[in-house]
């Protein structure tokens, strides 16, 4: 499966370089592959998730087609394919369909990476380029992406970030024009994309450009696999012990679908660190998210991403960690109003936790929020 590396500093080595390839390419439409894994008991029918399903095998078709020579003296181009903007509520299936998608694209330069993380090494990129004294630093970062795939397929699109917003237009359009495939999912209609951001309006272009480059489709379903998946599970364990940590992975193994990688967000130019996230779902530790001196913008930007936070090692708390303690009443709060669901494993239980030292009385609203939180029903829409 292609993968979500983040690239080194010597260019793109994970992507395999566009050349052309032998046809027809042994492929097994999406169709075909869902419905193989309904009959072998792996995925329920889905009404929702079927009805996309031709947009997928129509972007198959189309990736499959030969090069097409438009000129005697001109080399042989592949044809430009209209992509998908597949959007709608968590846990709806997205993700997972578009990764089988993926998986099954045999001698097709693809790539899937969550998209934040994509935009993080395109800012990594122009910065060599600029150093290097490119007046152009966008255009050569382009060019490198669109000569190695043919594919890209991006999780979770959202723009939250002017810096973002003011490059992301001209990007998509080189990309574009270059042939590449384009294949993103988002929670967020595209024309809510970057709502109420600084100078929305030099933004506006690239959601035209989505609606003209890429079928916007919306996945509109009763069911939240995601929340389903933890109905009726354990999501709070204590103490921390072998037993804990085994179980803990084990709901991290189910919940992400695939080998993570760190995602990085930028908060009013601090760096906030998450160190494994995939499908919207994050894990790390205590010290990860409250021994760093992190602020309640920091949580709020982490529960604007993240659908699912698997927090590990929840100490004790007390006057001896007064500041980690206070981080973390702050950060259950932006978790709680968010709706984010918490799968965590600490020292003690919820009202065990703060039991000395100023602060304590603060805590019985934190401690009655991690109870909250473990409610099999909680954090579904109303």
């Amino acid at each position: 499966m292609a993968d979500n590396k983040p690239l080194p500093a010597c260019g793109f080595p994970s992507l395999p370089i566009r050349r052309p390839a032998r046809y027809p390419f042994a492929m097994t439409h999406l169709s075909t592959l869902y419905q193989q894994k309904i009959d072998a008991g792996e995925l329920k029918p889905d009404a929702a998730q079927e009805a996309v399903l031709p947009h997928f095998d129509r972007i198959a078709e189309g990736l499959m087609a030969p090069p097409v020579k438009r000129g005697f003296f001109r080399k042989a181009s592949y044809q430009s394919v209209r992509g998908l903007y597949l959007w709608g509520g968590v846990g709806r299936g997205k993700s997972m369909l578009m990764d089988l998608f993926v998986d099954s694209l045999q001698g097709v330069p693809a790539r899937r990476v969550h998209f934040h993380a994509f935009m993080q090494e395109i800012h990594s990129k122009m910065h060599e380029a600029r150093q290097s004294g490119t007046e152009d630093a966008l255009a050569p970062v382009a060019k490198e992406v669109a000569d190695s795939v043919r594919l890209l397929a991006f999780d979770e699109m959202q723009i939250t970030d002017i810096t973002d917003a003011m490059i992301v237009g001209r990007l998509f359009e080189a990309l574009f024009e270059a042939g590449v495939t384009v294949i993103t999912t988002s929670n967020r209609v595209p024309d809510d994309l970057y709502k109420n951001g600084l100078n929305r309006q030099l933004f506006l272009p690239f959601i035209a450009l989505i609606k003209e480059q890429m079928e916007v489709h919306e996945m509109v379903s009763p069911v939240d696999y995601r929340q389903d998946r933890l109905t009726g599970e354990q999501v709070y364990f204590a103490p921390v012990d072998a037993d804990s940590r085994a179980k803990i992975r084990a709901v991290w193994e189910d919940l992400s679908g695939g080998p993570a990688q760190p995602l990085t967000l930028e908060v009013k130019g601090r760096e906030v660190t998450l160190p494994a996230f995939r499908n919207g779902v994050a894990r790390a530790t205590f010290y990860d998210l409250c021994g760093k001196m992190l602020g309640p913008g920091d949580y709020l930007a982490i529960a604007e991403e993240v659908k699912v936070l698997i927090l590990e090692d929840i100490p004790r708390l007390s006057r001896n960690n007064f500041n980690e303690a206070k981080r973390f009443v702050t950060l259950i709060d932006a978790l709680y109003e968010a709706k984010v669901r918490l799968i965590c494993s600490a020292a003690a239980q919820p009202e065990m936790l703060y039991v000395e030292g100023e602060g304590t009385f603060e805590f019985e609203r934190t401690a009655s929020r991690l109870r909250e939180m473990q409610d099999q029903d909680w954090g579904k829409a109303d």
